[in-house]
């Protein structure tokens, strides 16, 4: 007799195997969608997916999805996420009117936190497609759009007190800022969120999701291993991590740790022996994080170092935005804001229940991480490709978390927060794990 977890790929694979094949799992060289905004400093959680067959096609799997995840019996009983506010923290927003009725509510509240007040400044539609996400799951839910720019916690800060003041009790980011955190969940940002989403009575009154990131495969975390001229060894007497960029994008690479040292991050061209970027150590003042930022130049190879400038050496998390590191962990690879414990980090499996290999693993907090995971890709009427990667997984919890809600009006963030840890299947070794979580997101 097959296991529970068998029949259940059983079943979902026949559910979608004649509809489309997962695409984007075996890696995301050429097919990753990173569209980072302004500065390399924010990074969109969405490889490309295989086309559907057109609308028609999109609403057959949606239909199919929602029913797997048990929304449609939910929608059935009167559970439509009514009376529920959602807010959808990201960056791409162009043209979203268009959608206004379609994919979206008829009315959708917006804010701009931006210095420009732009809520259309960034060519993606990034943020429509996780909108769109919650109302398909969540279609009686009010949803809340807001945005903020690169380089900027202090705005990101402002558009979750935003979207609190207009009373929404879940909230949905799909966007990764690795450098806006230690990398174990701490760090003054996270202390400002955590403020947000509780209530004075200093309970959790919201419950944040976040997307757990694609950087399983682009990461590196580990204790700092003294090498020559106190540069770390990546490997035994191999101080350089060859960089690899995906094209002629932006690189960011982006070094975070726990305050107990400081450290230099150094980006060399391999090819033209020359330094492209740097951020050196600041007696000035302590730091948790670095960040180098360069243009890559068309068949040139790159190395990343890291040396201890001061202070007592420890872990740190290394990250490349744009680009492979030669020398990777998949262990503790989720950034912020999804590493936090008050964020509920949501990964990627495909329609057999593996995770995705891109989908970042905890841990990476007291907390343990990943909390859940989503199936993906979620069929889109708004494009020709599929919604995929861990960005789509966010908002299917947060949607999930609205339904509840919508059920039990009186109950508290924490029983929210139970409740889908408890419906979840599991998937990984009983209990959680750090690939899956408590297991996939599902309604009893």
């Amino acid at each position: 007799m097959p296991t529970r977890s068998t029949a259940w790929a059983i079943a979902v694979a026949l559910i979608f195997s004649q509809a489309f094949t997962p695409a984007g799992f075996g890696s995301e060289r050429g097919n990753i969608v990173n569209r980072r905004s302004e500065g390399a400093a924010v990074e969109e959680a969405s490889p490309h997916s295989e086309p559907t067959s057109g609308t028609h096609a999109a609403s057959l799997l949606r239909s199919r999805h929602l029913a797997f995840l048990g929304a449609d019996r939910w929608h059935a009983a009167g559970f439509r996420g009514q009376g529920i506010k959602v807010a959808i923290l990201d960056s791409g927003f162009r043209g979203y009117r268009a959608f206004l009725g379609r994919a979206l509510p008829e009315h959708v509240t917006v804010h701009s936190c931006r210095s420009d007040g732009n809520l259309e400044a960034k060519d993606s539609i990034h943020g429509i497609l996780c909108g769109e996400v919650v109302h398909a799951l969540a279609p009686d839910a009010e949803l809340l759009f807001a945005n903020w720019e690169p380089d900027r916690p202090d705005q990101f800060i402002e558009a979750v007190r935003w979207a609190r003041g207009q009373g929404a009790r879940v909230l949905s980011c799909s966007l990764i800022m690795p450098s806006w955190s230690d990398g174990e969940g701490g760090g003054p940002t996270h202390a400002a969120l955590v403020e947000l989403l509780t209530s004075h009575g200093g309970t959790a009154d919201a419950v944040c999701f976040a997307s757990a990131g694609n950087t399983a495969q682009r990461h590196w975390s580990g204790l700092f291993h003294d090498g020559a001229a106190h540069f770390h060894e990546w490997e035994q007497g191999r101080t350089e991590n060859e960089l690899s960029p995906w094209g002629n994008e932006p690189v960011s690479v982006e070094l975070c740790w726990q305050a107990a040292g400081d450290y230099d991050l150094i980006v060399d061209d391999r090819t033209a022996h020359e330094e492209v970027a740097r951020s050196l150590a600041q007696t000035e003042r302590e730091r948790v994080c670095a960040v180098a930022r360069f243009q890559p130049r068309p068949s040139h190879d790159y190395d990343v170092r890291v040396r201890l400038a001061g202070g007592t050496p420890g872990m740190f998390h290394l990250v490349a935005l744009g680009g492979y590191l030669q020398s990777t962990t998949s262990r503790g690879s989720i950034p912020f804001p999804a590493d936090g414990p008050e964020v509920i980090a949501v990964g990627a499996v495909d329609a057999y229940g593996h995770r995705a290999p891109y989908s970042s693993c905890g841990p990476n907090s007291p907390w343990p991480k990943p909390d859940l995971v989503a199936l993906v890709p979620f069929p889109t009427i708004c494009r020709a490709q599929s919604f995929s990667g861990t960005s789509a997984a966010s908002p299917q919890a947060a949607a999930t978390a609205a339904l509840w809600w919508s059920k039990y009006p009186n109950w508290a963030a924490t029983q929210i927060r139970h409740a889908l840890q408890a419906s979840a299947h599991d998937l990984g070794p009983p209990g959680h794990d750090y690939e899956t979580g408590y297991g996939l997101i599902s309604l009893p």
